[in-house]
């Protein structure tokens, strides 16, 4: 490890991996499909632990996972595996307290296998200069509709500026964001990722721009899409 790694707070990854990939139509959940010839999750975390600054990763499986545990990376010392619960926030939740007396957790969808080294280093880079933390975004693009209520009509576009796109990683002082999602959670409010626990608790993390092709492989056409991204990535013209 280098010197500059020893000198700045410990950060732990945790990677959520319990659910089950309804939406993918596949006979595996979506962090086991095949991409690039590994497996989406394995992508995942070798983006992470290719970075010095990330010694341990945290994967949160479901209880009833017997795939995780076949793949070669499992057997990686730097690797642990938990159990999560029904909901994101209660995986990510697992793996903090797991996560012992590191200073910073970085929480990374194992859905996401396509990060670039230059946007993690990034996200880290901010732990100089803030308490709080932040996430990897992307700027929305594209005309933004919002539809009416239980009807799929255009009610009005939605001005898309200052709208972005929220990736992973996402970055928190550990015990910030255990404390507010244990909030957020015994508030019953909708924590769809991390930031929005912070958000709820009245903070205000810093968004990070990140590239386009950190995509979430949620729906068939996606796995085709984190192919093509890893194969440009392995083989550069």
């Amino acid at each position: 490890m280098s010197n500059f790694a020893v000198s700045l707070p410990e950060v732990v990854a945790i990677l959520p991996a319990a659910g089950i990939g309804s939406r993918m139509q596949a006979d595996c959940p979506k962090q086991y499909l095949i991409a690039g010839g590994k497996t989406i999750i394995e992508h995942a975390i070798f983006s992470l632990l290719n970075h010095p600054r990330i010694q341990r990763v945290i994967v949160v499986i479901h209880p009833q996972d017997q795939q995780f545990s076949t793949l070669s990376i499992a057997r990686d010392p730097r690797i642990s595996v938990v159990h999560g619960g029904e909901q994101r926030a209660d995986s990510v939740m697992a793996g903090l307290q797991y996560a012992g007396r590191a200073e910073w957790a970085l929480v990374h969808d194992a859905a996401r296998p396509c990060l670039h080294a230059d946007d993690l280093e990034r996200l880290l880079s901010i732990i100089e200069h803030s308490k709080v933390g932040g996430i990897l975004a992307a700027p929305v693009r594209d005309t933004m509709k919002r539809s009416e209520a239980g009807v799929q009509a255009i009610a009005h576009t939605v001005d898309r500026q200052a709208l972005w796109h929220a990736l992973t990683p996402q970055l928190f002082p550990l015990e910030l964001l255990k404390m507010c999602l244990s909030r957020a959670l015994q508030d019953g409010a909708v924590v769809t990722d991390e930031a929005s626990a912070l958000e709820h608790c009245g903070y205000h993390p810093i968004l990070v721009s990140g590239r386009s092709d950190n995509i979430k492989v949620t729906r068939p056409e996606d796995l085709a899409l984190a192919e093509f991204y890893l194969t440009q990535r392995q083989n550069p013209q």
